[in-house]
């Protein structure tokens, strides 16, 4: 198998059990989910970074702290949404960030959108109706929560596409986790000292996440993105089998053709944009 492929789906699988995991955590609050999400990276990558002496402001401060927050927003309202919804509902949503990166790169980056590209997002956004529509589950606070984690991704996409060719990969990366550790700070008022099982989650959260940054990165330094975009919406088949499996969430057979035309409209879209380039 090719490698950027094989990549691309143990990243995939990483980040579903991460989730899953975050699902699990239902009776922690979900920021300080997200401080042992970063801290569970950070301790591994800031030694790296030091013992290579690789940047850690970079040239771009305010530009990755910008990158930094809006990760912070976007995972946070993620990990929230997680706890309302169904997993493999939550993730689907989340999915369409491409969309917002794309609009808003027409607008700040001056790049091209064609009507077809248009309209892959049209169908991607009809699937998200008829998930709301046809699953009762997705209550509208956690649509809310899911849709504002994907309009933060898309600022983010937007910032790393600008970022990738002027720092490094992992001062980026250092910038999201310390800032996210420092921001969870602000809600400390509302931990609790996680207890028993709960002690593995908090710990493996970081590992998944890690593990999953990693064979992401590796997997598009080897291959096109164009060619493993597609292979990317395997987390939501993950999540959708882990949520059956773990939480008992099944799917009506409405609710999955929604999961189905927004992973169509996203893949779509990346097909109209590889044929026109």
């Amino acid at each position: 198998m090719n490698k950027g492929i094989l990549f691309i789906l143990v990243a995939t699988l990483s980040f579903a059990i991460m989730n899953a995991l975050v699902k699990s955590l239902s009776d922690l609050h979900p920021i300080q989910v997200v401080f042992f999400r970063a801290m569970g990276t950070f301790v591994f990558i800031f030694p790296y970074m030091l013992y290579h002496k690789i940047s850690l402001l970079g040239n771009n401060p305010k530009l990755l702290s910008m990158r930094a927050v809006t990760g912070l927003i976007s995972i946070a309202t993620f990990f929230m949404a997680i706890h309302l919804i169904p997993l493999g509902s939550a993730i689907s949503i989340r999915y369409i960030g491409p969309i917002f990166g794309a609009i808003l790169a027409y607008y700040f980056l001056k790049e091209q959108v064609n009507r077809w590209q248009w309209f892959s997002f049209l169908i991607a956004f009809a699937g998200v109706i008829i998930l709301k529509g046809f699953d009762l589950r997705v209550s509208y606070w956690g649509l809310f929560l899911s849709l504002t984690s994907a309009f933060f991704l898309g600022i983010v996409f937007v910032l790393i596409r600008y970022l990738a060719t002027k720092e490094h990969y992992l001062t980026i990366i250092n910038y999201f986790m310390v800032i996210s550790i420092l921001g969870s700070f602000a809600f400390i008022q509302f931990w609790r000292w996680p207890i028993q099982d709960e002690w593995y989650a908090v710990l493996s959260i970081g590992v998944f996440g890690l593990i999953g940054q990693v064979f992401m990165t590796r997997a598009f330094s080897l291959e096109q993105a164009s060619v493993l975009a597609p292979f990317k919406y395997m987390e939501i088949v993950y999540a959708l089998i882990m949520g059956l499996a773990f939480f008992g969430e099944g799917y009506t057979l409405f609710s999955f053709a929604g999961i189905v035309l927004i992973i169509t409209g996203m893949i779509l879209n990346v097909s109209l944009k590889k044929a026109k380039s």
